[in-house]
């Protein structure tokens, strides 16, 4: 590909490609790491980029990869975006962020340390305390408190932003729970793939090292609560919703930390405690990912539902590491930028090295004075919150006029920066490259001993097509950053440095290692997986049987129609008010298939494979990328196909026109998706307490479905008419194994004896009571009593045939089937109050 092709940057921005202000001259035309990359592209043309680009966005679909947008009117979630080319920054140009990312991080921490501690910056009036007390984000209750190891930060983000002369200029600082370290990492595998040559021949800084850099220092700053054991280290989301839950779970798998929402965690005894299936397990550290203000409602927020409440006070009581540390988001407020030099020259004795942008904060009047005759040539931002900056250039004159009204009456209420053309990078968009602004997201991390390790990359944010504001929320996309090392080896030998340190330090702390803890939430969130996945596969299958049994050879069976029509209704598949289909089968085929996909229907196959996705998304962490995926096809595929099989088919008939046949269709794609789901849930899934609780989440659905059915057909005969027979054997999944062993029988015995007492049979009631008894032995000996209740039914002496006698009690046998349902049903809420609720004073506390 030429580099001719690729346009200009805009007037007065500074050009990446090509390493100069737009306009400029220069003898070669690009910069030195954009032609060492265009090298290496080689002969590439605009299709084999378009290839790339498309093989990028399906990668990126195809792991779930989302950023949930408030206000999107297509949905909640959206597909990450980012951009088939890097973000190039070369070794010198990184050299001199870094250094000055470091500073700045280090002078963040010393000011954290002061207005939490002797306050001598503002009593110099070196910092206001209109700025520091007037800020939200000020947390009064944590004065005085002295963090572990005295690190009151561990993780800080600078956004940077080259002007047009090419120098780096701070422009915000993010420190209550900076967005960006998942992003980026993805980004990194993603367009890594895209060009393996390039990134290897360029030497490309390795990211990984950073990571376990931050783990091991958090690590090491948690208090000792136990005897010197392992630490448990929780990542603290604000749940699915959130916008960057997607990264919030991403972490959590990446850094081997349990994610946990604020209600999973408890406070007793100034201890702060994982509800886990096993009882309460200590935790003596948090990486936060919500805002400070949401943490502990008795204390901040008292309609937080987020947070935990007298989390504050562990803290102070020292009993539990925060990252950060609560209270830093005055920080974040961009008036503090102007005050950070004279800040760096008091408390670090040493000019800042990345300066920032020209800051006025309104709230002193010899600086709003001196700002307001340049105003219009500014951005107004709020000195309080992230609302949108205000570009003050792009104002006609009577906004232009009203803004300085607002800022007269309200000066403490807004600051304003001086105005700065971002740089500009090439992308790859509709077959052609094009010119964006970028700001660059660079990371800063805590060791936890007061060094700090700048993460070497970062997470590029590009504006949408003419704006000058790179923001996710209003469009813009994204880009892997990679920072050029000075050759290929010595990045390998960074990489292998890493990778034997990593495995070193596993093998000393192998004797420490210990099972995962299974969060109660998460262990729900597991038991309703397999309870809604398989009340999915039975739905589908009783909705193919009956559409099948009524339009088929014994459609008019009054026994199968009447089995038929209770099993239906018993399974929510149709309101009980519809006639059975022995009045009118038509009538009833019809509302059978308008409820399947009625999502506002809580029994519904469509609502039933949304709370399966929606369970799923609860324990994403705990899940493969390939079986989340499945999950969300399943749900998508059968939303888009119910659309065209089950929707109106002519707009002038009065109503929809169903299709049975398309429906037919329609049911056993599903069945075929949740057939892959069921083969990953076995397969593919660690055997721990969370998969036991699956697999029993699975199997009560599985009995108490089951039993219900055969008690339906033993009570209405459907068992004695060979429909019904048939039918019973399809929904028991039995019918080749029933063929290969009985051939023609269709005898009640014969039925009874391989759907209800074989034990080799996996679809058999007596294998699924075997089963589940079994996994509620390994999960906890507290289960022993309804493994016990199992074993104790009576189903097994009413259901076998004695010789001589002429068959089983049809009636005690049908009793005893019904029971065995309720039973199961009445498990499920025993489990429930056993492992997800910790209301009860008498729980075990483990070490």
């Amino acid at each position: 590909m030429s580099s001719q092709q690729a346009p200009q940057a805009s007037a007065g921005h500074f050009d990446e490609f090509r390493g100069r202000v737009a306009g400029a001259a220069a003898a070669d035309g690009l910069a030195p790491a954009w032609r060492s990359f265009m090298r290496h592209l080689g002969a590439q043309t605009a299709q084999d980029l378009n290839l790339r680009r498309d093989h990028l966005q399906r990668l990126i679909r195809d792991n779930g990869v989302t950023y949930n947008v408030y206000a999107d009117a297509d949905g909640p979630q959206r597909p990450w975006s980012v951009d088939l080319f890097p973000m190039l920054v070369a070794e010198s140009d990184w050299a001199q962020i870094e250094s000055g990312v470091r500073q700045r991080a280090q002078l963040l921490e010393a000011i954290m340390a002061d207005v939490y501690g002797a306050q001598r910056l503002t009593r110099q009036a070196l910092l206001p305390e209109a700025l520091v007390r007037g800020h939200p984000g000020y947390l009064r209750p944590l004065h005085g408190m002295t963090p572990a190891l005295g690190s009151h930060l561990h993780i800080a983000a600078f956004d940077l932003a080259r002007s047009p002369e090419g120098r780096w200029w701070v422009v915000s600082q993010r420190t209550q729970a900076p967005s960006g370290l998942g992003y980026l990492l993805e980004n990194r595998n993603s367009v890594a793939l895209q060009f393996p040559q390039a990134f290897e021949a360029m030497g490309v800084r390795s990211l990984a090292g950073s990571y376990k850099a931050l783990i091991d220092g958090m690590r090491a700053a948690c208090p000792a609560l136990d005897g010197g054991g392992p630490k448990r280290i929780v990542l603290l989301t604000p749940g699915p919703f959130n916008e960057t839950y997607f990264e919030h779970a991403y972490l959590a798998r990446y850094l081997g930390l349990t994610l946990v929402e604020g209600n999973d965690l408890l406070v007793r005894d100034e201890r702060l405690y994982l509800k886990t299936i096993a009882g309460l397990e200590p935790v003596h550290g948090v990486l936060k990912r919500l805002d400070d203000e949401f943490l502990d409602p008795l204390e901040l927020r008292s309609d937080s539902s987020l947070g935990v409440p007298g989390l504050l006070q562990v803290l102070r009581a020292g009993h539990v590491l925060i990252a950060n540390a609560p209270g830093s988001a005055f920080l974040e407020s961009p008036a503090l930028l102007g005050f950070l030099p004279a800040l760096s020259e008091e408390l670090l004795g040493q000019p800042l090295q990345l300066p920032s942008l020209a800051t006025w904060w309104c709230g002193e009047q010899a600086a709003m004075q001196a700002m307001l005759p340049q105003l219009q040539g500014c951005v107004i931002k709020p000195s309080h919150g992230q609302d949108s900056p205000v570009i003050a250039r792009e104002l006609p004159r009577k906004r232009l006029d009203e803004w300085a009204g607002r800022i007269m009456r309200a000066g403490e209420d807004y600051t304003v920066q001086a105005y700065m053309p971002l740089s500009q990078t090439p992308i790859w968009h509709q077959g052609v490259m094009a010119m964006r602004s970028v700001l660059l997201r660079v990371f800063a991390l805590s060791d936890g001993k007061g060094a700090w390790h700048v993460l070497p990359g970062g997470l590029a944010r590009l504006a949408s097509r003419s704006q000058n504001i790179a923001s996710m929320q209003q469009g813009g996309s994204s880009a892997d950053v990679w920072v050029l090392g000075s050759s290929a080896a010595q990045t390998k030998a960074v990489t292998a440095q890493t990778q034997t340190q990593t495995q070193t330090q596993s093998v000393a702390a192998a004797p420490h290692k210990r099972q995962s803890a299974i969060s109660s939430r998460s262990a729900e969130n597991l038991f309703w997986l397999g309870r809604y996945t398989e009340r999915a596969e039975n739905a589908v299958r009783l909705a193919q049987l009956t559409l099948q049994g009524l339009n088929g050879e014994d459609q008019n069976a009054p026994a199968l129609l009447a089995w038929l029509s209770q099993v239906a209704v018993d399974n929510a598949l149709v309101l009980p008010s519809v006639p059975p289909a022995s009045q009118s089968r038509r009538v009833f085929e019809r509302a059978l298939m308008a409820s399947l996909t009625d999502t506002s229907h809580s029994a519904s196959l469509g609502f039933t494979l949304l709370a399966l996705k929606n369970a799923a998304a609860g324990v994403r962490e705990r899940l493969s990328q390939s079986q989340w995926q499945t999950i969300v096809q399943a749900q998508q595929d059968f939303a888009l196909l119910s659309a065209q099989s089950l929707g109106p088919r002519q707009r002038d008939l009065p109503g929809p026109g169903y299709s049975v046949s398309e429906t037919l269709r329609t049911l056993e794609a599903t069945s075929q998706r949740l057939a892959a789901i069921t083969g990953a849930q076995s397969d593919r899934m660690m055997r721990d307490d969370g998969w036991r609780l699956l697999t029993i989440g699975r199997d009560v659905e599985r009995l108490g479905t089951l039993c219900s059915a055969m008690a339906r057909g033993l009570s209405t005969a459907a068992v004695h008419d060979n429909g019904g027979y048939r039918a019973l054997l399809a929904l028991f999944d039995s019918t080749i194994t029933f063929q290969s062993r009985f051939q023609q029988r269709r005898d009640l015995s014969a039925l009874l004896d391989l759907l209800v007492l074989d034990t080799d049979n996996p679809r058999s009631l007596a294998w699924v009571m075997q089963r589940l008894g079994r996994r509620l032995r390994q999960l906890h000996e507290q289960h022993q009593d309804l493994a016990q209740s199992l074993a104790d039914t009576p189903l097994w002496a009413l259901a076998a045939v004695a010789p001589g006698k002429p068959g089983p009690d049809t009636v005690a046998l049908t009793q005893a089937l019904q029971a065995l349902a309720q039973r199961a049903w009445a498990m499920s809420e025993q489990i429930g109050r056993r492992h997800f609720s910790h209301a009860s004073e008498n729980r075990s506390v483990g070490a």
